[in-house]
């Protein structure tokens, strides 16, 4: 399979495609990356190497410990607790006592070298031709995309083997010498993870049966040995346990990402669910099959690999979260013959494999059945469903591009600072934007949460000080209105109401239906109003990590009446009704002001109606109020929201330049000639 190129092309090795030297430019990019690859390998070691001995490596302390399972004289599966194969014990064993002895230092960096060797394969595994740029920067990209992701995190911290099938699979495959040299490398690693027997059909249709016969009898010559070594032991996995279903945690743990997991936290069980799990899996193994046979004579050998490891894992009885490598490997599919749709399957890939699933989907019971089996969806709609590009079609190298509008002149020389930044026309991917938006709410919130140590308490101090700041500044300025406000607003019962609801409802409401009627009716005002958004609410996160200031609401000792909240308990660490969930004390810049005089500037210039317009200028205007009559943010708390909205708008123009005026109807018929469709403004 190493050396089948179906591409009509001999096969290249990495980098062969990028002629004469690299650009210095891209030479410095190659090594910048290859700098945050090691940074990530560092921060991986010291998280492993800083924990204290007990809470590391558990699952390598377990067995090879002192009084790991692999020293004691009984079964390996006299208890759950050691889940390989036989052929996986009879192989450690031998390493007990150097294992035992290098348990942190040893295991760990031997496990990063794997780990960059499964990086270097993959680069150089991808389908040609490889450009330039492809070819410079593919190695540190899969590198440092390996270091972030979830299954190699996972592995370094348990100290698991699970790395070490998927490098012999990619090291038969693409650089071992001859189909029996391939065949016993990647019998070996079904050896060790029985369901990769998968690459043996793969073998065979693709006419590489040498090494599917080769690959047969290694398993067999390997289960064989360890059978002679421990037929107890082998008896207990292969026959009691049925090739290790039962073996480790519960098998319908959310930490299980596979078909049958998935089946027994759906509620079924018994001989129903077995039934089922043996008829999907095998309808998913031969689609899977079909498609990594027609990827593989389309010379995507890499993708093949990847579609047939992401069938093992759907139908293998266990597939812990340090076996989910093969998930990412399938980031090297292309689907999508629309520029706009290119990216959505690598970033939706990438998050799965880097992000938990909670900062991927909101946490909220309808969509708990995709929560849960994020990772196996993914890994089933890879096998299965995404339609990747054949090398031979149009939109392999060429997808349909979007419509730009034409370059505004900016009032200065050297702006804009990323010309690049063309205005886009044409609608972006919805998908996409949804996951964007989820993952970047997400972040903005754990951000928000760790800028006073993770809990309310642990910033009370610092940002009551900052409170008494504010309130002193705004004395001294005259501008010291809210306990006025507040009093006021309490005391009339429909105008409480107001403010109450006002503030509660129309933070997200409001922003959400302006970004989604700009996506639909103007979608080049969509890219340009929402990366002001995004710039706007970065920098309000800067200010919530350095300014921590407590609003009026949780000042005990000024008077302030909590409307939203009620009486506060200021005995208890978290106040009563607050909680650690969020940050109380990110109240400079207010978001709620900057968000809604977002929206008023959007509705104001964008709106072709005056009455549109009023109505969207009054929004920031009854933010403002809502906000300090509950109690809940300072005046200068919304003279900084304005402040990061106005440096959002600024910063959009710095790097793309001025906004190009277009109307809805242009926007909607992006094809049609730009200077028919688009007014241009200075």
């Amino acid at each position: 399979m190493a050396h089948a190129d179906h591409g009509g092309r001999p096969p290249e090795g990495f980098g062969a495609t990028a002629t004469g030297g690299a650009h210095p430019r891209l030479r410095a990019a190659r090594l910048g990356l290859w700098l945050v690859a090691a940074l990530l390998a560092v921060r991986q070691v010291a998280v492993v190497l800083a924990t204290p001995r007990g809470e590391r490596l558990t699952d390598l302390e377990t067995w090879v410990g002192p009084n790991g399972v692999l020293h004691m004289n009984g079964s390996l599966y006299d208890s759950t607790r050691f889940t390989g194969t036989p052929f996986g014990g009879l192989a450690l064993k031998p390493l007990t006592r150097s294992a035992e002895q290098a348990l942190g230092w040893g295991w760990t960096f031997g496990t990063l070298l794997l780990v960059v060797a499964l990086g270097l394969i993959a680069a150089r595994a991808l389908p040609q031709p490889v450009g330039r740029r492809t070819a410079q920067l593919a190695a540190p990209v899969a590198v440092s995309l390996l270091m972030l992701s979830l299954p190699v995190r996972n592995t370094l911290w348990l100290g698991q083997t699970s790395i070490i099938p998927v490098l012999l699979v990619l090291l038969g495959c693409f650089t071992a010498r001859g189909q029996r040299t391939s065949g016993l490398l990647i019998g070996v690693a079904a050896a060790l993870q029985p369901t990769l027997l998968l690459f043996t059909p793969l073998l065979w249709c693709t006419g590489r049966r040498r090494a599917a016969l080769t690959t047969g009898v290694s398993f067999a010559a390997c289960t064989g040995l360890a059978w002679a070594a421990m037929p107890h032991d082998s008896h207990r996995y292969w026959v009691h346990h049925m090739a290790g279903v039962g073996l480790g945690g519960p098998a319908d743990d959310l930490a299980n990402q596979s078909l049958h997991g998935a089946l027994l936290r759906l509620g079924l069980n018994g001989p129903l669910e077995i039934a089922l799990f043996l008829a999907l899996g095998a309808a998913v193994a031969v689609l899977a099959l079909r498609r990594a046979v027609r990827c593989f004579r389309d010379g995507q050998l890499l993708l093949a690999v990847a579609i047939t490891g992401c069938a093992a894992i759907v139908v293998s009885p266990t597939a812990w979260q340090h076996q989910l490598l093969w998930v990412l490997l399938a980031v090297v599919g292309r689907a999508g013959r629309r520029a706009s749709d290119r990216y959505v399957w690598p970033v939706t890939v990438v998050l799965v494999m880097t992000l938990p699933a909670k900062m991927i989907l909101p946490n909220m019971a309808s969509l708990s059945p995709v929560r849960d089996n994020v990772v196996l969806l993914t890994a089933l709609a890879a096998a299965t469903a995404v339609p990747f590009l054949s090398r031979t079609s149009p939109a392999w190298r060429s997808p349909l591009p979007a419509a730009h509008a034409p370059a505004v002149p900016a009032r200065f020389r050297h702006l804009p600072l990323l010309p690049a930044l063309r205005r886009v026309l044409t609608r972006p991917n919805l998908l996409l934007e949804l996951l964007l938006l989820r993952v970047t709410y997400a972040a903005y919130s754990q951000v928000r949460l760790a800028a006073t140590g993770g809990s309310n308490s642990a910033g009370r101090a610092e940002a009551e000080e900052h409170g008494m700041q504010i309130y002193e500044l705004e004395r001294t300025l005259r501008l010291d209105i809210e306990h006025w406000v507040n009093h006021t607003v309490v005391g009339i019962d429909w105008l409480r109401d107001f403010a109450d609801h006002y503030y509660t409802s129309f933070h997200f409401v409001v922003p959400l239906a302006v970004l989604a009627v700009l996506y639909w009716r103007r979608p080049g005002d969509y890219r340009w109003a929402r990366s002001t958004l995004g710039f706007a609410t970065l920098l309000a996160l800067v200010g919530f990590w350095l300014y921590p200031l407590a609003p009026p609401r949780l000042m005990p000792t000024l008077g302030f009446i909590d409307t939203v909240h009620g009486t506060q308990d200021f005995t208890q660490p978290d106040y009563g009704t607050l909680t650690a969930l969020t940050n109380q004390y990110a109240a400079m810049p207010s978001l709620h002001f900057g968000w809604a005089l977002w929206c008023g500037v959007m509705i104001a210039v964008l709106a072709s109606r005056w009455w549109m317009k009023a109505l969207g200028l009054l929004h920031p205007l009854l933010t403002a109020l809502s906000i300090v009559a509950t109690a809940n943010h300072w005046v200068l708390d919304a003279a900084g929201g304005a402040v990061v909205v106005a440096a959002g708008f600024g910063l959009t123009y710095l790097l793309s330049g001025p906004r190009t005026v277009t109307t809805a109807a242009a926007e909607r018929q992006p094809r049609a000639d730009p200077k028919d469709r688009t007014r241009v403004t200075g």
